[in-house]
């Protein structure tokens, strides 16, 4: 079997771990694997991964000391051609043409929504890995790259915390997740922040600035709010002019994190999560899967069909909220 495989989307740490995955898991049981660079882009291009002699194929020597890289050694992009009838019918004559016969691409639900679209113009099987840092897709408990994007973020706040101490100051840290609050709340819960603002929430902020004068009365001097872009107000700025026209008894400095979130070295849970899902994905392929995605609930690893793991609003635990509520209290 010849096995395509590309990161599509935005990056996430712990994509090459399973890039890597899969090259040694398929080259383990006889398979070749084409190196698809800059994902579905690079696919309607042709553009692969080619050895020394301009072979394009991804042996073991290919993915050596790849593990602990963040980033994606293979490229990624979001392609607009790809998104139209033209562009994903060219991409299935260009698989056909390089005898491609399965492929694990690694991404969000953008990508998987385009592999539902790919299978409708090609017989090939294809099995998906979740790589996103923003946690957001069904039929996983967690996704690569979502560990390392909230210790970023953790140690930032930590960071953060020395100085709000200090100047006795309020610092509103925006994280990423425009839809979903995982990063937010995550970090929120680690890094011991006082106030979360997420887009599955009403931020409420005249009770909010009640909550951060009760907390001045007792003698707190510094206050960590972490926001998540999509918070309906629209972000850390928006909500810092807000809190400071409902009277917030705190001087207050925003910091947006952005894309930092996204890179650095992959943490050993997003190590562990890409190796084991890469395997079971070409594990997957092996037993004549197709149309799913591979993921880890409760520590087993699963099958989802793809339609399944955008179609709804993965929605962030409530009991968190709860302990987060109590411990900011």
């Amino acid at each position: 079997m010849r096995i395509g495989v590309f990161t599509s989307g935005g990056d996430a740490p712990g994509m090459n771990a399973c890039v890597r995955a899969v090259v040694r898991s398929a080259v383990s049981k006889g398979h070749e694997v084409i190196g698809i660079c800059r994902g579905y882009q690079g696919l309607l291009e042709e553009d692969f991964f080619r050895q020394a002699d301009g072979e394009p194929l991804m042996r073991l020597r290919s993915v050596s000391h790849i593990l602990q890289l963040g980033g994606t050694v293979l490229g990624t992009s979001r392609s607009e051609l790809f998104r139209t009838k033209e562009g994903v019918k060219r991409a299935a004559d260009v698989l056909r043409k390089h005898r491609i016969d399965a492929l694990i691409p690694i991404g969000g639900d953008g990508t998987f929504r385009g592999a539902v679209e790919l299978a409708r113009h090609w017989d090939g099987r294809i099995v998906g890995c979740p790589g996103t840092i923003d946690n957001d897709l069904l039929g996983t408990d967690y996704t690569i790259g979502f560990a390392t994007a909230v210790h970023t973020a953790v140690e930032a706040v930590d960071k953060l915390r020395d100085t709000a101490e200090s100047h006795e100051r309020l610092f509103l840290v925006e994280v990423m997740g425009r839809h979903s609050g995982f990063i937010a709340l995550w970090t929120a819960l680690a890094g011991g922040a006082e106030v979360v603002a997420l887009p599955e929430t009403h931020t409420d902020v005249p009770a909010t600035v009640e909550h951060l004068k009760t907390l001045k009365s007792r003698g707190k001097k510094s206050i960590m709010v972490v926001v998540a872009e999509g918070d309906e107000l629209g972000g850390a700025a928006i909500l810092d002019d807000e809190l400071r026209r409902a009277g917030c008894p705190f001087d207050t400095r925003v910091v947006l994190l952005g894309h930092l979130q996204r890179g650095g070295t992959p943490v050993p849970d997003d190590r562990i999560l890409a190796t084991r899902l890469g395997d079971f994905a070409v594990r997957s392929l092996d037993r004549g899967v197709g149309g799913m995605m591979a993921g880890v609930v409760r520590g087993e690893l699963v099958l989802t069909p793809f339609e399944e793991t955008y179609a709804r609003h993965k929605a962030v635990p409530e009991s968190l909220l709860d302990v987060l509520q109590t411990m900011a209290s």
